[in-house]
């Protein structure tokens, strides 16, 4: 079929073919015919055989039969953002078909793809057995995204305070129930854009786009902002902020209440008050504030350890600023659960902090959620559950209240339904994610809907393709499927960015390798040094557990299991669905622990 459109196979990678074309029309014409083909096959035979296909445009270098260069490695990275069945081509490749055929595509937008300077975009095909219906891009107007504020500001270190005004005005908007905020996370990938709002809307699939700009002179500020209705592309409303910098937390105040007039929104009394609520009467305080969230949102042990004495002076600057306390909790919390960095003292700084915060606030949606992980992570389900509704109450607008009810709480429990529907209402609220959508792929994970997972996984690697727990992820489902060739190239990927923590960390992943390979004596050999070294070999008390188990060790298995109970291991909350303990999960002693944790 590649000959017959012109193509010429230059070499098969795994299960993947690289074949290269005269012509890029020539290239999406003969994916088609593919993908037409498979889709016969299945429709007449019940035959399923998965398949997706990147197609990108450029120059290549011949060197001994094989082709190189960014356009090859371009092409590769848009594959994996396809659809199971389906047809992703580059910006580059759309501008030369666009008016040849009758074939129709949906902008995905810009997507930072591994190893690719430049953002490249991207648009999917609409398969021609696919009921083509035009999209609306008519979404609800109470349906908003607020874009990274522009800084104007003389001084380029004030950039940290042009992303926290934005992320302050989200949050406060956030606690308007009658409006469905987009987070920050997925905004921030248009910052600097020259996209049109329409373009914008329909990608964020929102009605409505507030954008501004910040501007920062000694102690004087200008904040200007304007609502666009993005179906009509009419302002709604804008104004403009001569201030003192004092006056930022009324500035932040006002927008929300402005944009909820001019939505027709109507606030309730206690947001009213929530919104009207000076965080900290303290300038510096706050400014320190912005700059620890600034760093904590870019994640990285480097970035969480900066974070955190950021916030740590933020408190020192006020002794009384609830929001510093959380940022402070949230640091301990991923130094915990992220790094694995001094698991207990990090658990029960945590704790300390959050218990300030909420004696500062008792209505603070985001307390309510640090303390929802932390008692998720003290296995205490049924109190994390009551937490993290809580600040779903508080704050329905808050993706990572909806993330991690499912996560901490439904995953473990096997309610599916409702996961699903929590998950799905952060995916909504924040779909740019990498976090939000990984955990996405976890409840099929989860499910052991292993294609599915991979999907997703796929997708959200593609959101930032350096994300560590991405590659580990890959790597178990990958490992269940027995690819192995695919486990190989993902656990490469953990080791090399696990070193930086875990310096031993080959040693867990040559463990894992044997595992999936069925090499019971490379496990055995490996294991004593492996439960000698546990954090630096990247090997918990838990997965300990797991290879004694993977060895037909039972006895040694569930004292090990028991000592990840008794360390507070989080990996445990998920063992109901873990397959590595099909064989035990009868066991009395797994249906006691199961008891303990709250897992039923």
């Amino acid at each position: 079929m590649f000959a017959s459109h012109g193509g010429r196979e230059i070499k098969t990678m795994g299960d993947a073919f690289l074949v290269e074309f005269g012509s890029a029309l020539d290239a999406v014409l003969c994916a088609v015919s593919i993908q037409q083909m498979m889709h016969d096959r299945k429709v007449a035979r019940g035959e399923t055989v998965t398949l997706r296909i990147g197609v990108h445009s450029g120059d290549v270098v011949e060197s001994g039969g094989d082709i190189l260069g960014d356009a090859v490695n371009i092409a590769a990275r848009i594959e994996p953002l396809a659809e199971v069945g389906g047809i992703c081509i580059s910006g580059q490749v759309y501008d030369q078909i666009r008016n040849k055929s009758n074939l129709q595509f949906v902008s995905l937008g810009e997507k930072a793809l591994k190893n690719v300077n430049i953002p490249v975009t991207v648009y999917m095909a609409r398969m021609p057995w696919e009921q083509f219906v035009p999209e609306s891009h008519e979404f609800a107007t109470s349906r908003i995204a607020i874009l990274p504020f522009r800084n104007m500001s003389p001084d380029p270190n004030d950039e940290y305070f042009a992303e926290g005004i934005t992320e302050e005005i989200i949050s406060t908007v956030a606690g308007i129930s009658g409006l469905d905020v987009i987070s920050r996370t997925s905004v921030m990938s248009y910052k600097g854009t020259t996209k049109r709002i329409e373009d914008i809307g329909r990608e964020l699939k929102v009605g409505s786009v507030l954008e501004g700009s910040f501007r920062k002179a000694g102690n004087k500020i200008r904040v200007t902002t304007q609502l666009i209705e993005v179906a009509k592309d009419r302002h709604l409303w804008a104004q403009n902020y001569d201030r003192n910098l004092d006056d930022v937390f009324e500035v932040q105040s006002d927008v929300a209440r402005q944009v909820a007039d001019a939505l027709r929104v109507k606030i309730l009394s206690d947001e009213k008050e929530r919104i009207a609520r000076k965080p900290t009467e303290n300038t510096a305080a706050y400014a320190l504030y912005l700059k620890g969230r600034y760093l904590w949102n870019r994640r990285g042990l480097d970035n969480i350890t900066r974070a955190l004495e950021t916030f740590e002076q933020a408190v020192r600057e006020d002794s009384n600023f609830a929001l510093g306390y959380v940022g402070l909790a949230d640091c301990y919390s991923l130094l915990r659960v992220n790094e694995g960095v001094d698991p207990e003292t990090n658990l029960a700084r945590a704790n300390e902090m959050v218990a300030r915060a909420l004696e500062l606030d008792p209505d603070l949606a985001e307390a309510h959620v640090a303390k929802g992980s932390s008692l998720g992570q003290q296995f205490d389900l049924r109190g994390a559950e009551a937490e993290f509704k809580r600040a779903i109450d508080l704050k329905p607008g808050y993706p990572t209240a909806h993330q991690w009810y499912a996560f901490w709480v439904l995953y473990p429990q096997q309610r599916w339904s409702e996961a699903l529907q929590q998950i799905e209402k952060a995916v909504e609220l924040d779909p740019l994610s990498p976090i939000i959508n990984l955990n996405y792929g976890d409840y099929f994970l989860n499910k052991r809907d292993y294609h599915k997972a991979l999907e997703i996984y796929s997708r959200a690697g593609t959101l930032d393709p350096a994300m560590f727990a991405f590659h580990s992820r890959l790597a178990r489902v990958y490992g269940v499927l027995n690819m192995h060739e695919d486990v190989e190239r993902e656990l490469a990927a953990v080791v090399e960015e696990g070193r930086k923590t875990r310096p031993m960390i080959g040693k867990g992943v040559q463990a894992e390798l044997a595992r999936r390979r069925g090499d019971r004596r490379t496990v055995r050999e490996l294991l004593p040094q492996l439960e000698a070294n546990l954090h630096d070999t990247g090997v918990d008390e838990y997965e300990a557990a797991s290879l004694h188990f993977f060895l037909g060790e039972v006895d040694e298995g569930f004292e090990w299991l028991e000592r990840s109970y008794s360390k507070k291991v989080v990996s445990i909350l998920w063992s109901k669905s873990d397959p590595e303990l099909d064989s035990v999960r009868a066991d009395p002693r797994y249906l006691d622990l199961a008891t303990k944790l709250g897992l039923g």
